[in-house]
């Protein structure tokens, strides 16, 4: 029987690299540490070591198709496949920053939910009978929810979306964004906030599917929010620290394998959240 493997996104840093060091604790299989930079990789990989941790450093841009193919083929050539994927990797801008508001929603919005949804579809289908998927989200999609149109949020609550409208969703906000006029067609002024959004709703999205085509390997697919966490991204006011915000990441990534919920969530401190 091949060895467990789980994957981490953008682990170099922050919440991705305290996640990383959490299933080096607790996960009985291996664990690789992904990275855009490979340099920053290693560095974060010889950090752990120094803890008495052990991870495998395998580069990973997900807003490069081939460089997940790339990834694809060594988890299948080394491992048959994927027992656990967090898709942690994401950007955001500052509140300060100077970027037009157009270009700030096309750049967050490739690598948030494009280079999520690439990852998803080419790494899923790889994952084991009793795999799990976790989406890094964020708190802020709830509340970017709250403030689109109705008929918006109607949408982004539906049961019935399918991957292609909500890509669909995802461009015309870019576009709006991109002509000035997002806030009039019912888009909430917050490009990380969207995108977010669409990470959760895709995360709804895919586990349907899994529930629909795949229901026998009882795979679990959450999307899930670590909460305010000290990173750079976040700033050093955020009221926890990246350990404390892997803990739900870690629950999802962690779940007994005869657990059958959460699946299809929305999940905030161990819990689910009404989306």
């Amino acid at each position: 029987m091949s060895r467990k493997v789980a994957v981490v996104t953008g682990g170099n840093k922050g919440i991705g690299y305290a996640i990383v060091a959490g299933l080096c604790k607790n996960y009985p299989g291996d664990v690789i540490l992904t990275a855009r930079n490979e340099k920053l990789g290693q560095e974060a990989v010889e950090n752990l070591k120094k803890d008495g941790l052990t991870a495998i450093f395998h580069q990973l841009d997900i807003t490069d198709v081939v460089s997940i193919e790339r990834l694809k083929s060594y988890l299948l050539q080394q491992y048959g496949g994927l027992d656990v994927l967090v898709n942690n990797a994401g950007i955001a801008f500052k509140v300060n920053a100077t970027e037009p508001f157009g270009l700030q929603a096309e750049v967050t919005m490739k690598t948030n939910f494009f280079g999520t949804l690439d990852a998803c579809k080419i790494l899923i289908p790889i994952v084991k009978p009793h795999g799990r998927v976790v989406n890094v989200s964020s708190f802020v999609s709830v509340r970017a929810l709250k403030q689109c149109s109705p008929e918006l949020q109607t949408q982004f609550r539906s049961d019935t979306i399918t991957e292609e409208q909500l890509v669909d969703l995802m461009n015309k906000f870019v576009q709006d964004a991109k002509n000035g006029d997002h806030q009039d067609k019912g888009w909430p002024n917050t490009a990380y906030g969207v995108t977010k959004i669409g990470v959760t709703v895709l995360s709804r999205i895919h586990a349907r599917l899994l529930s629909q085509q795949r229901s026998a390997d009882k795979i679990s697919l959450n999307a899930c929010c670590p909460g305010w966490v000290r990173t750079d991204m976040a700033g050093p006011k955020a009221t926890k620290s990246p350990e404390e915000g892997a803990e739900t990441p870690l629950y999802l990534a962690l779940l007994p394998e005869e657990a059958q919920e959460p699946h299809g969530q929305f999940v905030s401190e161990k819990e689910v959240v009404p989306w």
